[in-house]
């Protein structure tokens, strides 16, 4: 088991820690792998009557590691598809458990963290805490199940509106006017998520974690997804050309 992904078990729980607190338990390839083990291993835990997942430190999940996409940016579309099938690993065995998975969430909740939270059979989350689909914000498409799990959860349009916005909410949403911020995010990533969606519904879950890792790849080799995390990086507002 990786030191990144803690395990254990007491009365009857068991218990799947997220431990990268530095970085708010943001995924990277070694914690995946990590994450993966622990899920399979909560999965076939006799004395494991309930599965808890839960983030060390400040975050539950705060998504990808975008300092190692960054780092790695010319080969990213083969990486994307190297790592991603470990966390979809992980995804399958939350979903086959034959016991309950409750995901306890608290700071940030980004692009994965939603995906892993989404997987779980329940959630709770603390006072304040934020959450964010973030995808969009780096150009890309979303990976861990989210086209899947969400528009089944609260409906399409309403999953759209989060893959596309990638905004900041917690229980309270407030109306602003989007065209024009739409007009000027990452054009290709918002195709592929129109099609993960509009898709998602005929398609079970295996087929959906490859048909995001395909998209997710497609958006990592576009000029966009290299301006979103070099924006993200370089802590400024991205200018996407829809490219």
């Amino acid at each position: 088991m990786s030191d990144t992904v803690a395990y254990t078990v007491a009365d009857g729980i068991a218990t799947i820690t997220l431990n990268r607190p530095q970085v708010m338990n943001a995924l990277d390839a070694r914690m995946i792998v990590g994450l993966r083990e622990a899920a399979e291993r909560a999965e076939q835990d006799g004395a494991a009557r309930a599965v808890v997942i839960r983030g060390a430190g400040p975050a539950f999940l705060a998504g990808g590691d975008v300092a190692s996409f960054h780092a790695n940016l010319p080969r990213m579309p083969d990486l994307v598809r190297e790592s991603a099938p470990e966390l979809h690993r992980a995804i399958l065995a939350l979903r086959r458990a034959p016991k309950p998975v409750l995901a306890v969430v608290h700071g940030a909740v980004a692009g994965a963290g939603i995906s892993v939270m989404a997987a779980a059979d329940l959630a709770v989350a603390a006072e304040g805490t934020k959450f964010t689909l973030a995808y969009s914000r780096l150009g890309t498409s979303p990976d861990g199940g989210a086209s899947h799990f969400l528009p089944r959860l609260i409906g399409s349009r309403k999953a759209l509106e989060m893959m596309l916005l990638s905004d900041t909410f917690d229980a309270a949403e407030e109306a602003e006017t989007i065209a024009r911020r739409l007009a000027q995010g990452a054009t290709a990533a918002f195709a592929e998520i129109k099609k993960l969606v509009n898709q998602t519904h005929d398609q079970p879950l295996a087929a959906q974690l490859n048909a995001e890792v395909e998209a997710f790849a497609r958006c990592a080799g576009t000029r966009d997804f290299a301006e979103g995390v070099t924006a993200f990086v370089e802590k400024r507002k991205p200018d996407f050309k829809g490219e």
